[in-house]
């Protein structure tokens, strides 16, 4: 399973951040150690395909700067409404491996830090949460309209019980209180917008009935192409398996056998702390 995610349909900073994660979480969850290997990213080029960062998100530069200048990671990233980009939600899936079989609480507390160290603003936390929800549950190998239908009580609950805003949990009202698999693609976006990064996701992914058509359909959205199909790549790898992934489009991935290295890295470590799905 954790293969499946690894190797995904492209290969720009939503990758590379995801690769940085995942190898920190590798050693257990350490927030300056993911910092860490942000800066490395970002300054040295780490983790990067062709030994370059060709891509970055402004509120993902401007977090990795205040890191670089010595602010928490837990305070880094941009508190304001504004700052609600897709750049957490791309890279946040390699925690669903560490995070799987512990309470809600806790996941939503590890999604909540980790989102923060570029996105900290509630609604980005609230879209990197329900996206672990929903792999997590893919982990289990559930039905994908079942996992639909279970979130909208279970993950809505959960927000519910908590102390936020109900207008910013209005924000996922299409996915927790609609059917949005019924909506038209003329009524889905795929803007660099956390809030629509996940909506196509999930209505890509319910739409379709393999890895490559669901993954091309978020291309074909247009907009935030990489990250939108980044980010329901990881969802159709976990639901179809390595084996649906095109063979011609694993075979043109930069430093794939570093790549697969890491998904056998995490596999193990993970198997070892007895959290891996």
């Amino acid at each position: 399973m954790i293969q499946n995610q690894f190797v995904r349909n492209n290969q720009s900073d939503d990758s590379s951040l995801t690769f940085c994660l995942a190898e920190a979480l590798t050693q257990g969850v350490d927030l300056q150690r993911i910092a860490t290997n942000f800066q490395k990213w970002l300054f040295q080029n780490y983790w990067t395909p062709y030994g370059e960062v060709f891509d970055v998100g402004i509120a993902t530069r401007e977090a990795i700067e205040r890191l670089a200048k010595g602010t928490k990671p837990e305070l880094a990233g941009g508190f304001d409404e504004t700052d609600n980009g897709n750049g957490s939600l791309m890279r946040i899936l390699p925690l669903v491996f560490y995070s799987n079989n512990r309470p809600i609480q806790e996941r939503y507390q590890l999604t909540k830090e980790i989102s923060s160290i570029t996105h900290a603003h509630i609604r980005s936390v609230i879209a990197c949460f329900y996206y672990l929800e929903f792999a997590r549950l893919l982990l289990d190998q559930k039905d994908k309209f079942a996992i639909y239908q279970q979130l909208q009580s279970t993950c809505l609950d959960f927000l519910t019980s908590l102390s936020i805003n109900p207008s910013e949990i209005h924000h996922f009202d299409r996915l927790l209180n609609g059917d949005i698999h019924n909506r038209s693609m003329e009524e889905i976006q795929s803007s660099g917008y956390v809030v629509h990064t996940l909506e196509a996701s999930i209505w890509c992914l319910l739409t379709t009935d393999n890895y490559q058509e669901a993954v091309l359909k978020s291309v074909n959205l247009g907009e935030d192409t990489d990250t939108t199909g980044a980010v329901t790549g990881g969802l159709a790898g976990l639901l179809y398996g390595i084996e649906a992934i095109p063979s011609r489009w694993v075979s043109q991935l930069a430093r794939l056998k570093e790549i697969e290295a890491l998904a056998d890295r995490v596999t193990i470590q993970l198997t070892r702390s007895g959290q891996a799905g």
